[in-house]
């Protein structure tokens, strides 16, 4: 059976990058309770779906992980989307109880409302971020569950997946072809993000696995106001400890720009108005791995936004450099970063995810890959995550049987052993010739 449940992703794209669109700094303000929106099969009123506190959770969540990412690889370029991976590990929280949602709940930063109102949260999130695409701006996400057929997943988990992050449903063979399990995840990822990331999981990851959780975000986004060309010329970059490179830079002027704790941001806005990306140069000296704090951030995203209502604001130069990023295979792997995060809780077997399937035991990979090109016309990324539940040990994941040759069925009484009937079927077709 395929269950057909396609929307867009409940999140909001490239947090960090989106946070002066987003004005995550802003407390949310509360409206009269008049329309009612469904929620896990209840009502949940309009007040309370607003996305912004999921923009502000998503942002810390990510600079978490890319503070204990970067300092694994520090000389390495590094690119994930904190929103898709988000999701990704939303799906899984969707299906976990106790501890350990508490857990994931922590590291995610997410608010600490009743589960009616996030849900609602979510909804709104996925109403904000299909909104963002456009004329010039191409913005397509998608969310899904992908589940073996031989376990059981709970309809109450998969009816939240749809509703809170409009997630389908399909099912793969990890169990019996876990080659064919992985081609299938992995042509559906190449697809959503239009053939940037081609392998996101491989057959090996699919070991003992029973379901796998996927994000995927593509965007196109033209600048809305381009850089010329002609203008783009080499210049020296000085990476952290090493000599100086020479790349080519992009040079344009007419940005908004602000500064704090020796932080400066620059806001580079997409045709629209709805999308930004905001460019952070930490204080000089910080090294490859600095960050600023989410009071910064926020303080930076504030300034940016109220430039933005000035008439004649202060205008910045700029001089970015043209990039190609992309992250695959053993770099993209996030177990070691959100276990030091405090989410081990979600990969040992004393992991409750019950809510999911009661043959569910534990988080057994989280593998993210991301793509990011920066040029003169605008930019083109795209990002994708995967989070593996793994079956309890001795479920039926670990070993399938099909009676597809002569076999023998035994009844018996089940307190004394008495055998009551032994049969052999040799030819199931010729079992009615009686």
């Amino acid at each position: 059976m395929r269950l057909e449940i396609r929307a867009s992703l409940a999140v909001l794209a490239a947090a960090c990058v989106a946070v002066t669109a987003a004005g995550c700094g802003s407390t949310p303000t509360s409206k009269p309770a008049t329309d009612v929106v469904a929620v896990r099969g209840v009502a949940a009123v309009e007040h309370a779906a607003d996305p912004r506190p999921l923009g502000v959770a998503d942002t810390a969540f990510g600079l978490d992980v890319m503070r204990a990412w970067c300092a694994r690889y520090p000389e390495q370029n590094l690119v994930f989307s904190p929103s898709t991976l988000a999701s990704a590990l939303g799906l899984a929280y969707l299906g976990a109880r106790g501890a350990t949602a508490q857990a994931m709940a922590r590291v995610l930063h997410l608010p600490a409302v009743d589960p009616g109102v996030l849900a609602a949260q979510l909804q709104a999130r996925s109403r904000a971020l299909a909104a963002l695409d456009g004329p010039g701006v191409t913005l397509a996400a998608s969310n899904q569950v992908w589940a073996d057929p031989t376990l059981t997943t709970l309809r109450g988990y998969l009816n939240a997946a749809a509703t809170d992050y409009s997630a389908g449903v399909d099912q793969a063979p990890f169990s019996s072809n876990p080659r064919l399990a992985s081609n299938e995840i992995n042509q559906a990822i190449s697809a959503a993000t239009r053939g940037h990331i081609s392998q996101l999981v491989t057959p090996d990851m699919l070991a003992n696995i029973g379901w796998v959780l996927t994000s995927a975000l593509y965007l196109d986004a033209n600048w809305a106001t381009p850089f010329e060309a002609g203008k783009t010329a080499p210049a020296s970059f000085t990476p952290a400890g090493a000599r100086a490179v020479s790349v080519p830079f992009m040079n344009g002027n007419g940005f908004r720009f602000a500064t704090t704790a020796g932080w400066t941001a620059v806001s580079l806005p997409y045709v629209g108005g709805k999308l930004a990306m905001t460019a952070l140069l930490p204080p000089s000296g910080s090294g490859s791995c600095a960050l600023p704090s989410t009071t910064a951030l926020h303080t930076l995203a504030d300034t940016l936004a109220a430039r933005g209502q000035l008439p004649f604001a202060d205008t910045a130069l700029v001089s970015l450099p043209k990039v190609k990023l992309s992250v695959t295979g053993d770099t993209g792997s996030m177990n070691g970063e959100l276990e030091q995060l405090g989410m081990g809780q979600a990969f040992g077997h004393s992991a409750d995810f019950t809510g999911l399937s009661p043959q569910a035991c534990c988080i057994g990979f989280v593998q993210q890959a991301a793509t990011l090109q920066v040029g003169e016309k605008g930019t083109v990324a795209s990002a994708a995550a995967a989070v593996g539940i793994t079956a309890l040990s001795g479920a039926a994941i670990a070993h399938t049987v099909v009676f597809n040759r002569p076999y023998l069925m035994l009844v018996t009484d089940t307190s004394t052993g008495e055998p009551l009937f032994l049969a052999k079927v040799a030819n199931p077709a010729a079992a009615a010739a009686a």
